[in-house]
């Protein structure tokens, strides 16, 4: 049953690359090459149908394909520099702008979740969506007390869609780790279980809001990014308000341009926040295309970041987090034997790895690329060699920072549109210098002890009595260890006698033995005095005197 499914969501695929126009994507896949003749009996290479621009069709084919698509789709459009720009375009509106569904199926799902009418809830709630993506929609209303928010609702029936995908993508994860060897350090069925867990907690938007909570907390005061406050007691697991924000989309250069905004700023406050989220906190927000960041350009000469969105975030475990931030500091040195000593040490390859070798590999991929803007970097080559390169060295992906890695690109792309002068390096850098300064020098040290400190006085007063406990029980540990020495001394000494009469009873039954023997075959043999054998006697008493002595030991 599960492989007709599967079937039949393959042919559906197809059907749908077809019907946008889009069969020479399906002729190019290896496995379809030998039937690259079928396409002489296709009735459009006859008589040519009207079909609109291929990134048209590409666009709408991801949206007909659903939401794992689109997210897919999402990826690529922050990508100038692997795909055209006619392309580009029309991905990027896979970032806000998919086809909605109606907005009164939105008002029942609100009235639904939330258990009152929508009249009830708001003085204003508008159906018609601002804005529509692929897991959800956002709706604008007006709370009783006259602030104004956004609604976000769920789509109906997604989970449905996204599970028989996911399907899908585990059949091909398995195939690839079953019949591809060389690509089972890729960890394809592990990929496969981190993406889908993203997704699951995106359709949750009772956890989105713990997450906007959490980064707002994190984010109090600062002036480089806002992040907008969640309506609890009206947020559910398919509903979500939040306060509504008023800004520029960073993807509109040109708008921010005329504002007269600080675009390099923009740029390296951008790179500032990603690393301040991944290091600082370990949490960050890991879906930053560009429909979901805007700019607040009240002030151009100091642009402030607002983000929305936060379905997805990432985390990093305390090994993780310090062996990339390690990692990251050594390479921006170009310390690349310290970079190979860290993949080595984290397990990111095997422990047999030559280091000299991997170094120079490193060295050899990412030399070329430092000291050199956003726009003279390739970074669709630099990907591929340092895929190249893995391979090599057998590295495995590592499942916990896909989430990180796509972040980096989007970050890396958003850089690109906003100020293609960028040197990533050196914005970096200083950062990371000062976020290692803090976690290893006497600053992190006062920190710890701050941070230790109410701990410390809540049990302060209970130290004496703790320690007369440990005394106590340390002197009752070493009056055991007395006794168990002493009854060990007996043992020893008992088993020294043990084997003291061992020893004389075994002499003195082989003395007795032949000394008996001897006497009783041929007594003349053996020394004798006045016709007495004396040796033959002798032997005699003295093993007689030896068993005697074992006994009474």
């Amino acid at each position: 049953m599960k492989r007709l499914r599967l079937a039949l969501r393959l042919t559906r695929i197809n059907v749908i690359l077809l019907k946008h126009g889009l069969d020479e994507l399906i002729l190019a896949l290896p496995f379809f090459r030998p039937l690259r003749f079928l396409v002489i009996f296709m009735p459009w290479r006859w008589v040519p149908r009207a079909l609109p621009a291929r990134g048209v069709r590409i666009r709408r084919s991801l949206e007909e394909l659903g939401p794992i698509y689109v997210k897919f789709g999402q990826i690529l459009s922050t990508r100038r520099d692997l795909l055209p720009p006619d392309l580009i375009d029309e991905l990027a509106k896979l970032q806000d702008r998919v086809p909605p569904f109606p907005g009164d199926q939105a008002r029942r799902i609100v009235e639904r979740s939330l258990g009152e009418s929508v009249t009830e809830l708001f003085a204003k709630f508008d159906e018609t969506p601002m804005a529509s993506a692929s897991i959800a929609q956002v709706h604008a209303a007006r709370l009783r007390d006259g602030r104004e928010v956004v609604v976000k609702v769920v789509r109906p029936g997604i989970k449905r869609r996204i599970q028989r995908d996911m399907e899908l993508l585990y059949f091909f994860a398995e195939l690839i780790h079953r019949y591809v060897p060389e690509a089972r350090r890729l960890r394809p069925l592990e990929v496969v279980a981190e993406f889908d867990k993203n997704l699951d907690d995106e359709l949750d938007l009772m956890r989105e809001a713990a997450n906007a909570s959490q980064l707002r907390r994190n984010f109090t005061g600062s002036e480089l990014l806002y992040i907008p406050e969640v309506e609890w007691p009206l947020t559910r697991r398919e509903v979500m308000v939040m306060e509504r924000i008023y800004g520029v989309p960073v993807s509109d250069t040109e708008h921010l341009t005329a504002l007269g905004t600080d675009m390099q700023k923009l740029a390296e406050r951008g790179v500032e926040i990603f690393f301040t989220q991944v290091f600082r906190d370990s949490f960050f927000h890991a879906d930053m295309h560009p429909g979901n960041i805007f700019v607040n350009a009240e002030h151009p000469e100091e642009p402030r970041y607002i983000a929305v969105d936060f379905g997805i975030v990432g985390s990093l475990n305390p090994s993780d987090h310090r062996y990339l931030a390690e990692n990251f500091l050594a390479f921006f040195r170009r310390d690349y034997r310290r970079v190979a000593e860290l993949h080595v040490e984290s397990g990111w390859v095997p422990a047999d790895t030559r280091i000299e070798e991997f170094e120079a590999a490193m060295r050899t991929v990412c030399e070329p690329i430092f000291e050199r803007p956003l726009k003279d970097i390739s970074f669709g080559a630099l990907l591929l060699r340092l895929f190249q390169t893995g391979r090599r060295f057998n590295m495995e992906v590592q499942p916990q920072l896909v989430l990180l890695q796509k972040t980096l690109l989007n970050i890396e792309g958003l850089g690109r549109q906003l100020y293609p002068e960028l040197d990533l390096w050196r914005t970096a850098k200083p950062y990371m210098e000062r976020w290692m300064r803090e976690q290893v020098g006497p600053r992190a040290f006062l920190r710890k002890l701050r941070e230790q400190a109410p701990t410390w006085s809540e049990r302060l007063p209970d130290l004496p009595e703790r320690l007369i406990r440990a005394l106590d029980d340390v002197s009752e540990m070493r009056a055991a260890l007395s006794r168990q020495s002493e009854e060990l001394e007996g043992l020893r000494q008992e088993q020294a006698r043990t084997g003291a009469r061992l020893l004389a009873a075994g002499a003195g039954s082989g003395l007795l033995g032949g000394g008996v023997l001897v006497l009783a075959l041929q007594p003349g043999a053996w020394f004798s005095l006045a016709g007495v054998p004396v040796l033959g006697w002798a032997s005699v008493v003295i093993g007689a005197g030896l068993l005697l002595s074992g006994r009474w030991r």
